[in-house]
């Protein structure tokens, strides 16, 4: 029996749009609106409006619990602040990566993968109680781009200019309550607005109609993908999964080796047998575009894999990344990468590929 793919509260409102929608992690999704090029564009220069409430959220009352199962030391996190960090399995693998934000009655609230949050609900559970998935009962929509904080700003009376990198209120927003969290998956400055279900067509509207003067598009998950990859963020499924260890997918800064954690005795092991792979960024130095599963080459010999590619409309030639060993990934090294029987030329190239100033 096949499963139907889950929607949020905002289909109808891509179907108005004209949006392609595509199945993604279980849900119906938009991949486009007009094109990916154009959206992706609007972020990088004006602002984009994104439905990120197939993402889930988990509620971890238990504050031991949290300490327990992610790989930061939450101990240190402040209410109101956010940190990136990562589940791990007892091998060290990556189970998921996530971000945890740390609530006034001491929980945490983790936002996890859309396609994981089942399953790393049941996980979690297994580990302890004081803890409840509530990711179905909540809608996320995020406002990227270098004019999405003023967009914000006119829309809430809430005092936006504390509100750092990283960081999070409870407001509202268009006259609907909010939490309003400084974070985002494009490389962008932004806001986003996690709401009840039913507030979230209001909310959409209300910001897509008052986004019109600042030249706002929504944006789909195809914009999303090539944002991310241009800013080195991590796809969980292409460039990271439960046999990928933290140290080979470049993310040793989100371990505090010093508590315990689970995965965390498999990653010292690792850490100090050494890895015989490591994450790297690539430029083409041709017009070939390298897609996830091409073979990475050594003077014709297979040495990595790519696990996202494609043009960067921002930087005007494409890019990935791709696992290869540690002793070819220093930048300018020149690499091949096999796209249709062809030994395209690359170059290791540092991550991220674009990056903005963080906001202050």
């Amino acid at each position: 029996m096949i499963a139907t793919a889950e929607r949020t509260p905002l289909y109808d409102e891509h179907l108005r749009l004209g949006a392609q929608m595509i199945t993604f992690s279980g849900w119906t999704m938009p991949l486009q609106y007009s094109s990916i090029r154009e959206e992706h564009r609007a972020v990088r220069e004006a602002v984009g409006l994104f439905d990120l409430s197939h993402m889930g959220e988990l509620r971890v009352q238990d504050p031991a619990l949290g300490q327990r199962t992610v790989s930061r030391d939450l101990s240190k996190l402040r209410t109101g602040r956010i940190q990136y960090a990562l589940l791990c399995n007892e091998q060290g693998g990556i189970i998921d990566d996530i971000l945890v934000y740390a609530v006034k009655d001491g929980g945490y609230i983790f936002v996890v993968n859309a396609g994981n949050q089942d399953s790393d609900f049941v996980w979690i559970q297994s580990h302890g109680a004081g803890a409840r998935n509530v990711g179905r009962e909540w809608a996320l929509i995020g406002v990227q781009g270098p004019r999405a904080v003023e967009l914000v700003r006119r829309l809430t009376s809430e005092d936006l200019a504390g509100v750092k990198y990283y960081s999070f209120i409870d407001g509202r927003v268009a006259g609907v309550d909010c939490i309003i969290s400084r974070t985002g998956y494009t490389g962008e400055d932004g806001f986003e607005l996690f709401c009840a279900n039913d507030d979230a067509v209001r909310l959409w509207r209300t910001v897509l109609d008052e986004g019109k003067t600042d030249g706002i598009r929504p944006a789909g998950l195809g914009a999303r993908d090539t944002l991310r990859l241009e800013a080195g963020m991590r796809l969980y499924g292409n460039d990271m999964d439960a046999k990928t260890n933290p140290l080979e997918a470049g993310l040793d800064w989100t371990l505090n080796l010093d508590k315990e954690f689970i995965g965390r005795d498999a990653i010292v092991t690792a850490r100090e047998r050494g890895i015989d792979r490591v994450l790297v960024g690539l430029k083409m130095l041709d017009r070939s575009i390298p897609r996830h599963g091409y073979a990475v080459t050594d003077q014709g010999k297979g040495v990595g894999v790519i696990t996202s590619g494609n043009v960067s409309f921002t930087l005007g030639y494409s890019i990935a990344m791709a696992y290869v060993p540690p002793g070819l990934s220093r930048p300018g090294t020149p690499l091949t990468v096999d796209v249709r029987g062809t030994a395209a030329p690359a170059e290791i190239v540092p991550l991220p590929f674009y990056k903005r100033p963080h906001p202050k």
